[in-house]
C-alpha cells in the first residue's frame, strides 16, 4: 500500500483523534508536524506539507482533516507528482480564515475524496459541495456527525478507514454502488464509556 502522508487541523489532532489512530496502524505513515498548531498560517502550514512531500521517494496519499485540507489542497499546486491521491475530511472553511482567494478552485490532478459532514460548525454542507465540485473531488456526506473529530465522537473511526483503503485501492478515485458507512456504533461505543 502506498504511505501515507497525515496532515492534522488546527490543534494537532490530540491522542484521541482518528489521525492517530490510523499512524498507529500504518508504520510507513508521515505526521506533518507544524511549529504552532494553534496558529493557521496558510503560507507556513503549507511549506511544511510541501517539505514533508518532498522528502518522500514516491508519492503518498494524503490524510487531511479540516485546516489541514487548506494547508494540503495549497500544497498540492507546488508538488503534484508527490501525491498519489488525497483522502480530505472535515475541510476548514477558506472563507472563516480569509483565505478565499488563496485556495484553488481547479480541479486537483489525481484522485480525492471530500467527506463532509451535514451539520459540520466548521463548514456548511452547501460549501462542501461546492469545494468537492471545484476540486473534481467524489463528496461523501456522512450526515449529521459534526466536525468529524474527538469532540463529535469520532476516535479510531474503522469505518473511515475502511472508506480511505477502498478509495486507494480503486486507483482511480471512482466508486461503484453504494457506500456503507456507519458511525453510530463508534460513537454510541464511545460516550457508553
Amino acid at each position: 500500500m502506498i504511505p501515507s502522508l497525515i496532515v492534522p487541523g488546527l490543534q494537532g489532532s490530540g491522542p484521541g483523534h482518528w489521525q492517530r489512530w490510523w499512524q498507529a496502524l500504518e508504520p510507513e505513515a508521515v505526521w506533518v508536524e507544524q511549529s504552532d498548531w494553534a496558529d493557521p498560517d496558510l503560507d507556513r502550514w503549507s511549506a511544511q506539507v510541501q517539505a514533508v512531500l518532498r522528502a518522500q521517494s514516491r508519492p503518498v496519499w494524503i490524510v487531511a482533516h479540516s485546516f489541514g485540507v487548506l494547508a494540503s489542497v495549497h500544497a498540492a499546486q507546488h508538488l503534484p507528482e508527490k501525491i498519489a491521491g488525497a483522502f480530505l475530511v472535515a475541510p476548514a472553511d477558506p472563507e472563516k480564515f480569509g483565505l478565499s482567494a488563496r485556495i484553488p478552485r481547479t480541479p486537483l490532478p489525481f484522485p480525492s475524496l471530500l467527506v463532509a459532514s451535514s451539520n459540520d460548525p466548521w463548514l456548511k454542507l452547501m460549501n462542501a459541495g461546492y469545494l468537492a465540485g471545484c476540486w473534481g473531488s467524489h463528496l461523501i456526506n456522512l450526515g449529521e456527525v459534526g466536525h468529524i473529530n474527538p469532540d463529535s465522537g469520532f476516535g479510531p473511526w474503522i469505518e473511515g478507514r475502511s472508506l480511505f483503503q477502498r478509495f486507494v485501492h480503486s486507483h482511480d478515485g471512482l466508486f461503484s454502488g453504494e457506500i456503507p458507512i456507519t458511525v453510530r456504533s463508534e460513537r454510541s461505543v464511545r460516550h457508553a464509556h
